[in-house]
């Protein structure tokens, strides 16, 4: 109990503890409102680095060095690759930048876009008239990373002008979105979920950003693959010709197999001279034909569609052409090494070049043997032929020397 003439005392004492509170709060306030005089640097946006996500700020909080980031001190530069200005906060404090992720679905007739972490979206007509309002709705949103889905080649024209632009692009396999997707537990698949599934996948994948192909490296492509595809109709319009009961019809397929013919024959022309007119190529066809087993269409399928030939190592080339066995272990249990991905035109080639040098082949013919002997099967021999002749036309290449008898530097 308090009596009346210890209140005056109480309550001047109540006022001083407050005056007190807030004069040890005044310098805070002040010192957490001043803008930072050396902006904390940004993070370096690599592949597979996950970008700390920025929301609202607590006003109770000061602007000082978070211990999560990558710094290196007062005046510290900024290390990431795509150019970015800070983001002042209400308070004043200015925030490490945001990075832009996007993620278009390509189809035919339309190209959808979704812009992350704005959640932006938007759809633009996929002709010379949509690109130019793309090119403008991109611009606004600074520096991004652009991913696209491989698509059969829809996505190559726009890639290419992305590129052009000064956009950071990437083409991702189809697959590996996919599974991503799933992974979210994202089962519904529309042009604009897809499109907001690659931007997500690119702020948390963030895959190698693709280059622009040269011009010539692009038709050489072009007709190599169109040849392809003739050599696959001649070989059913074949398959369809033994099985002909009539005159009429084994007439009709013998027209078309000649206009095959003369297809075929042209585009080798074509081929031949586009490699010609490069050095860059002519060189490299003559380093690969050197080897036993390697031929015309070979050589041309290699320089055309594994331009990374002779750049990389013998595991990474590999890989990319999808030789490289993988694991299937689980716990104790030991399962088969078995090839998967990569791609299939180059393991094509390879494959009817494996079984020549397998015969004309020295170096081959043993390591074939050696295998045969251990008592593998011939999927598992003509595999590791591959891909020894793989290693083989790499080291070739990155070395610039012509085949000879019984190379001692190449292992498979």
């Amino acid at each position: 109990m308090f009596n009346k003439s210890s209140e005056p005392q109480l309550a001047e004492q109540l006022v001083f503890v407050e005056n007190q509170a807030q004069d040890s709060i005044k310098p805070t306030v002040k010192e957490a409102a001043r803008p930072s005089s050396s902006g904390p640097a940004a993070d370096r946006f690599t592949k597979g680095a996950l970008q700390d996500a920025v929301g609202q700020q607590d006003r109770r909080r000061s602007c000082g060095t978070n211990p999560n980031r990558r710094q290196s001190g007062r005046g510290a530069q900024t290390t990431s690759s795509y150019p970015q200005d800070g983001v002042a906060s209400m308070d004043g404090c200015k925030l490490n930048p945001v990075p832009t992720f996007v993620g278009i679905d390509v189809s035919k007739s339309t190209w959808d876009v979704h812009v992350s972490p704005q959640g932006r979206r938007f759809s633009v007509a996929a002709d010379e008239n949509g690109l130019p309002q793309m090119l403008k709705e991109l611009g606004s949103a600074g520096a991004c990373l652009i991913v696209l889905e491989a698509t059969g080649g829809l996505e190559r024209r726009l890639a290419a002008e992305l590129i052009d632009a000064g956009l950071v692009v990437a083409v991702v396999n189809p697959r590996q979105v996919r599974d991503f997707a799933r992974a979210l537990g994202r089962l519904a698949k529309t042009d604009r979920i897809d499109a907001e599934t690659l931007a997500l996948f690119a702020e948390k994948v963030q895959p190698r950003p693709t280059q622009k192909r040269p011009e010539k490296q692009a038709e050489l492509e072009a007709l190599v693959t169109r040849r392809r595809q003739l050599v696959g109709l001649r070989t059913m319009e074949l398959a369809r010709q033994q099985q002909c009961q009539t005159k009429t019809t084994r007439n009709s397929i013998a027209k078309l197999l000649k206009v095959l013919d003369r297809q075929i024959a042209d585009l080798d022309k074509a081929i031949t001279k586009l490699i010609e007119s490069d050095e860059d190529f002519r060189s490299k066809r003559q380093l690969l034909q050197t080897v036993p087993g390697v031929g015309a269409g070979t050589s041309a399928t290699l320089i055309a569609e594994l331009p990374e030939l002779g750049r990389l190592n013998r595991q990474e080339v590999s890989s990319l052409a999808g030789l490289a066995p993988f694991n299937q272990d689980s716990g104790q249990f030991r399962g088969q090494r078995r090839i998967r991905g990569g791609r299939a035109s180059i393991r094509t080639a390879l494959y009817m070049a494996a079984l020549t040098a397998k015969r004309c082949n020295p170096t081959l013919q043993r390591f074939a043997e050696r295998l045969e002997r251990a008592g593998k099967p011939f999927k598992v021999v003509i595999t590791a032929c591959m891909r020894k002749l793989l290693v083989i036309l790499n080291q070739l290449v990155r070395e610039g020397k012509g085949w000879i008898a019984s190379p001692a530097t190449v292992h498979g």
